[in-house]
Order: C-alpha cells, then sequence, then structure tokens
C-alpha cells in the first residue's frame, strides 16, 4: 500500500514536442551559467575588459567544460558505461562532474588569457564568484534528477531541519528519504558567493589573484565534507575522488596564497597585459 502522506516525484522534463525533449536539468544548468555571464561581464567592464572577451572565453570554455566533467564521470564509472557505451553522451539524464568542468574551464582560462594577453589572475578574480554562484544554482539540476544525495534518513528528521515539503517530497527515492546534500552544496555555494562578492567590494584589502584563491579554499573545505554524506560518489578503490580533490585543491591555494603573500612576485600585482 502507497503512504498517501508521500507525493510523486516532479518531472525533470521541463518541456517535450515531437522530437525535441528539455530537460529542467539542463534549464537550471543553462541558467546559472548565463546569470554568471551577465555578472562577469558587468565587474569587467569595471576593470577594463571588453564585453566580447567574455563571450569569446565562453564560447570556449563551455563546451571543453562539459566535455571534461562528462569525462571525469564517465571515468569514474566505466564499469557501467563500457557495458553501456551509448548512454556516454546522455548528459541530459545527469552525470557530469563539477570537479571536471572546474579543471576544464581553468585551462581554456588560462590558454584564452595567454592568447589574448590578459591577466589570468585578474580575470579569475573575476570570474570566481559568478562560478560559485553557478555551482549553486546548478546543484538544483541535481535535485529535479534526484540525484547527488546522501545515507537514508527520515521526513521526521529533515522536517526538523526546516525544509520546505516540496523539497522533502522529491527527496523520496528508491523507498525511501534521502538527506539532501545537492541542497547542502548550494547553499554553502551560494554563501560563498556572497562571500565572495563582500570580498570583491573591500579588494582593496586583497592582493591579485585572493578572491580566487579563496573561492577555491571555500569550495574545496565544504565539498569535503558534504561529499563525505554521499551515497553516490565517485570512487578510486576505497578513496572518494572528489574528497581528496578537495583536499589537493585547498592544500595548493593556501600554500600558493601564503608564498604569494611573502614574496614580491612582479606578475602578482601588474596589470591586466601580464599573466
Amino acid at each position: 500500500m502507497i503512504n498517501p502522506g508521500i507525493k510523486a516525484a516532479l518531472n525533470p522534463i521541463a518541456f517535450q514536442g515531437g522530437p525535441f525533449t528539455i530537460h529542467w536539468y539542463g534549464v537550471i544548468i543553462a541558467s546559472g551559467v548565463v546569470l554568471a555571464l551577465l555578472l562577469a561581464v558587468r565587474e569587467g567592464k569595471r576593470e577594463g575588459i571588453p564585453e566580447d572577451d567574455f563571450y569569446d572565453y565562453l564560447l570556449w570554455a563551455l563546451p571543453i567544460a562539459i566535455i571534461c566533467a562528462r569525462i571525469y564521470y564517465v571515468v569514474f564509472q566505466w564499469s557501467y558505461y563500457s557495458q553501456h557505451p551509448s548512454e556516454i553522451i546522455a548528459i541530459w539524464d545527469g552525470g557530469i562532474a563539477i570537479y571536471g568542468a572546474i579543471l576544464g574551464g581553468f585551462i581554456v582560462l588560462l590558454v584564452f588569457c595567454h592568447y589574448c594577453h590578459l591577466s589570468s589572475w585578474l580575470m579569475m578574480d573575476i570570474i570566481a564568484p559568478t562560478l560559485i554562484m553557478a555551482q549553486g544554482i546548478g546543484r538544483w539540476g541535481n535535485f529535479m534528477n534526484q540525484e547527488a544525495f546522501g545515507d537514508i534518513t527520515t521526513r521526521a528528521h529533515l522536517m526538523a531541519q526546516h525544509i520546505p515539503s516540496w523539497i522533502i517530497n522529491q527527496m523520496y527515492i528508491g523507498g525511501h528519504y534521502r538527506i539532501p546534500t545537492f541542497l547542502y552544496e548550494s547553499l554553502w555555494d551560494l554563501t560563498g558567493f556572497a562571500l565572495l562578492m563582500l570580498l570583491r567590494h573591500r579588494k582593496h584589502l586583497f592582493r591579485r589573484g585572493e578572491i580566487f584563491l579563496t573561492y577555491v579554499m571555500w569550495y574545496a573545505f565544504g565539498r569535503f565534507f558534504i561529499e563525505g554524506m554521499r551515497t553516490d560518489s565517485l570512487m578510486l578503490g576505497n578513496i572518494r575522488i572528489s574528497q581528496l580533490l578537495s583536499i589537493v585543491f585547498f592544500v595548493s591555494a593556501l600554500v600558493i596564497l601564503i608564498i604569494r603573500r611573502h614574496k614580491n612576485i612582479p606578475w602578482y600585482y601588474n596589470g591586466i597585459n601580464k599573466n
């Protein structure tokens, strides 16, 4: 007998007409990207960077980031995809890894800034707050697909956290209520966005690149603990890949921050014509 208090999951498909199917997962991620672009362009104007540079960067970075995110995911789920190769390109059903996207976008940014004679540190400072905002928004795509969740819990426990009923209902997965780790990470990311915007408005207290390094540390710190609650982590043996990368990124960003604070490195301070 079905519990009358349990409602059906939300439809992950936003629109379907003829051969075209648009998933909420894609709509939500695209919305985050567009909003991030608009905010980055606005800040770039204050720093003297032409608007077209951001559009040109996105044209290269977005497809490469998506491809890298999917490759990252498929590689660590190869035992499944090797048996279902036709599903490798089915990103509309979920299955992209944010760390893969970040690494892909970061590499493109370094190459793009080199060839356009822009400061990569300045570009990263501009993009960092908008990136973590887009990540926070994108997690709601996981919500619609009922993925990126944690261990089994109870409805009473979720209600005790003052989580809205419409979120709790969507967390009823496989016959059990699940910990909404997607929600925790979204809130962590959006809090990080507010923090980085606050730091940006006080950028006279910081040196070039430090907003980006703060982003790396903030995201990695939160992701490490949230990842530990998830049940769908990508694994390398008994190691959660995202936790391992979180440690590497956090420590690396902290070390770079400390070194650059104590070293007189010319390209740390120069204008937009230096990397």
